[in-house]
């Protein structure tokens, strides 16, 4: 049977069916986590992660070939300091969710400083809709819910099909630290975000396939890049501004709007692709250890065949 003819596998939904077990535990794990206090919670996440990259093999690995590729300049001793610490990065992310997700009061005493935000107060402001281009910085679920709430924002996102009862609690959460969150395909509840006044935070950095995608470089290598960006911005006529995330060493948070990136959309996807692909490697070059690199950014390739992560043939 084709692709068109095959119907799309259904998972079951309820948190008591042994499917989902793994996920009620996930989840319970979060919330215990969320329950120390945040210092704490963070370091232990960190320890976490520290441990994982001696048993993780296949995300240390794709996280250093992503490093080789994206940091060629670097020696391989510094691309594997990278690597332990970007575990250690995403033990804490995975703390940091916790707090995000089922955190108390003590998220709201949480160190933030939150920069560049007249520009989206002066978009708004001129009657202009917002679109914030961000990317998968590993600290994004707390610095979501440390959002100032004088910017209303819609988060989209990639829903967990296969996942269900992590997926609820995902959708759940967001809708708690911002206004709403939307899948991805729902264009006609971005378009009525933007025409409310509601900011879209949209990250584009993955691989999602080849349609609609354009191969643009990040790191110099070319990647499978939504053209999602330039569509929605001018489907709604919006201001994209740069938003990024990132956790200080002090331990503090920063979130970072930066300018508007003038004279997009340009009426060329694959120089949009680029500029945003540009934009978010200057971003990621300022911490490079907090970023994801445990997914296959390079997984399509624009010659189907080839492969950059040695991944076997079946």
């Amino acid at each position: 049977m084709g692709k068109r003819g095959r119907k799309r596998r259904s998972f079951p939904a309820h948190p008591a069916h042994p499917y989902n077990w793994g996920q009620v535990l996930m989840l319970a794990s979060l919330w215990l986590l969320a329950r120390l206090p945040w210092r704490i919670g963070v370091r232990l996440g960190g320890a976490l992660g520290g441990a994982a990259y001696h048993v993780a093999r296949e995300r240390r690995r794709i996280a250093r070939r992503n490093l080789e590729l994206c940091f060629p300049e670097k020696d391989a001793a510094a691309r594997e300091a990278l690597v332990r610490e970007n575990f250690r990065a995403t033990g804490r992310a995975l703390a940091e969710t916790a707090l995000a997700w089922y955190g108390g009061p003590q998220v709201e005493r949480i160190p933030v400083t939150v920069a560049g935000r007249e520009h989206v107060h002066a978009a708004m402001a001129a009657g202009h809709p917002v679109i914030a281009m961000s990317g998968h910085f590993l600290p994004v679920e707390l610095c979501a819910r440390l959002l100032p709430d004088a910017i209303p924002t819609v988060a989209i996102y990639k829903p967990m099909t296969k996942r269900p009862v992590l997926d609820r609690a995902m959708y759940r959460a967001r809708r708690r630290n911002v206004v709403d969150a939307l899948a991805r395909d729902d264009i006609r509840g971005m378009k009525r975000a933007m025409k409310d006044g509601r900011m879209l935070w949209y990250a584009g950095d993955q691989d999602y396939g080849r349609r609609h995608s354009v191969f643009a470089p990040f790191f110099g290598v070319p990647a499978a890049t939504v053209t999602a960006l330039s569509r929605l911005s001018r489907m709604g006529r919006a201001t994209v501004i740069p938003l990024f995330f990132f956790r200080e060493g002090d331990g503090s948070y920063r979130i970072e709007f930066q300018p508007p990136l003038d004279g997009f959309p340009s009426g060329d996807d694959l120089a949009d692709a680029t500029r945003m692909n540009r934009t978010l490697e200057e971003a990621v070059r300022r911490y490079p250890g907090q970023y994801l690199w445990m997914h296959q950014r390079f997984k399509r390739r624009e010659r189907k065949g080839d492969d950059l992560y040695g991944r076997r043939r079946r």
